[in-house]
């Protein structure tokens, strides 16, 4: 059997019952119900998941569907229909090289177009929601095509309807409406504003944009790159917390903080794992918190599945004990807990 690890971008995982490539969307459907009733894994680019060292019991089904529609209009802009396993940032550098402005803050992120909906990725102030205007899915319940729309896809940070029904959905392709233009939407982004040396709020060349974002991924280890140990993670492993002013005003000034429309306040989780007592570096086995941003947890070349799911729970429960906040995880955990 192959192991799992040979897929994923922490280079961890045992090994899987049965491995099975598609690349069209009959392919995919027809994998999914050879698949009957045992267990299946949808993976893109394997760079969202942990998968325990026992590995995977059931069907692995590998999308690398590429297909692509569009429709220009010098009014409404473009109409992009992506197919689930084009790479993502190979998908926005060709929205950018054909004129089409949106997606150049998400740029560099990992993984496939299929993955992007149900994480609800985002990134330097937006979130792919803002784009997507629908998603076609196979309901493995009902056995059929099904099509959500923006609003039935219900986005909410780093969450959709997809990943509150896990299994039943998968993402065939998704639907995108960009605008034609050369700058960027307003630059909110404070971090990013300043690497661009402008004013928050103001305007900067598309192009521009993608190459200051990649460049501050890079200088977090949050660009893949097989020779640098620092970037085998799964990108960010928790997700920022969400909690309510009561508990917002108890943590210390230096704390940021970032106001919802609800009433309630994003924390930044990287920030409460650096002041609960983890630092960049701390090691469990081959598992190390990144040099670079204490949010990436990685393989630093000998790390098992175990090894990182150690040292994720030292961080979670370190926060917890200091801060009282439980982190929650972004990746998606296969077969093993933190």
């Amino acid at each position: 059997m192959t192991e799992l690890s040979k897929y994923t971008s922490l280079r961890v995982g045992g090994p899987a019952t049965k491995i099975v490539q598609v690349s069209t969307e009959a392919q995919i459907i027809a994998a999914i119900e050879d698949a009957g009733d045992t267990p299946i894994l949808i993976m893109g680019g394997g760079t969202n998941v942990l998968i325990a060292d026992k590995g995977f019991e059931g069907t692995v089904i590998r999308i690398s569907n590429n297909s692509v529609q569009s429709e220009v209009d010098a009014c409404s802009g473009a109409t992009l229909t992506i197919g689930a396993g084009e790479d993502w940032d190979v998908f926005v550098q060709t929205t950018i090289a054909n004129g089409f402005a949106g997606l150049e803050t998400l740029s560099g992120i990992p993984g496939t177009v299929g993955a992007a909906p149900i994480q609800n990725i985002g990134a330097y102030g937006h979130e792919v929601s803002e784009f997507i205007t629908r998603v076609r899915t196979y309901d493995r319940q009902l056995k059929e095509i099904y099509t959500f729309t923006n609003s039935q896809c219900e986005f909410t940070y780093r969450n959709s309807y997809f990943k509150a029904h896990p299994g039943r959905y998968v993402v065939l392709d998704v639907q995108f409406q960009l605008r034609i233009g050369e700058f960027s939407d307003p630059i909110t982004y404070l971090e990013l504003s300043k690497k661009l040396g402008i004013e928050p709020g103001d305007k900067a060349p598309v192009a521009a944009t993608r190459q200051a974002v990649l460049e501050l991924r890079a200088s977090k280890g949050m660009l893949l790159s097989p020779d640098d140990h620092d970037s085998w993670s799964a990108g960010s492993f928790f997700t920022n917390p969400i909690v309510s002013q009561q508990a917002a005003d108890s943590l210390p000034d230096a704390a940021p903080k970032w106001p919802l429309n609800d009433g309630r306040v994003k924390i930044s989780a990287a920030w409460l794992i650096e002041n609960a007592g983890m630092h960049k570096g701390d090691e469990v086995g081959g598992a190390r918190i990144s040099t670079k941003h204490v949010l990436a947890l990685t393989n630093s070349g000998s790390a098992t599945a175990s090894d990182i799911a150690e040292l994720a729970k030292r961080a979670r429960n370190q926060v917890k004990e200091v801060f009282g906040i439980t982190l929650e995880a972004e990746v998606n955990l296969v077969g093993i807990e933190i």
